[in-house]
């Protein structure tokens, strides 16, 4: 397949503070930024379409992190995790972007609140993981799916980099 869109200038990880929670919450911006941009100019209907056989698709990679964004950081209950995976017919590119993009404002408002890693993520009822296993569960997690999001996104025009 020929590539129609241009590449993208890899950027390289970030310099962060010298503090651990400064270094968390850095590494896992940069994988929040990068797996967005990676969605937000894909183009229709191939950013629904499923690039591997388990029918995983850069717009429900997209779609499926923001509930965990919500369910880590914000407490949110999912009950159907394989249900978010795929976006909703009737919603826009941009708009899971931005829906998205709303998730990671809560959570980084609530670890804006956090000084302590070793505390809970502040949580309405039940226990929860401490706001150190939360920050690198999410870096893995938004890690994981960013790498499937390079791949899908190169299927389906051409476009690398971050």
């Amino acid at each position: 397949m020929a590539s129609t869109a241009p590449r993208r200038r890899d950027t390289p990880p970030p310099r962060t503070g010298g503090t651990e929670a400064e270094t968390l919450r850095g590494f896992l911006d940069y994988l929040r930024a990068s797996i967005a941009a990676k969605v937000e100019d894909a183009p229709e209907p191939q950013v629904r379409t499923a690039g591997v056989p388990s029918g995983t698709n850069l717009l429900g990679l997209l779609h499926h992190l923001t509930y965990v964004e919500r369910a880590t950081f914000l407490g949110e209950r999912v009950t159907d995790w394989p249900g978010t995976f795929e976006a909703p017919a009737e919603a826009t590119v941009a708009q899971v972007v931005a829906g998205y993009r709303e998730a990671v404002e809560g959570a980084n408002r609530v670890l804006d609140d956090c000084a302590d890693l070793g505390a809970q993520v502040p949580r309405p009822g039940g226990k929860a993981p401490s706001v150190r296993w939360a920050l690198t569960h999410m870096i893995e997690e938004t890690g994981r799916h960013a790498g499937h999001a390079d791949i899908l996104r190169e299927q389906i025009d051409g476009a690398t980099g971050r």
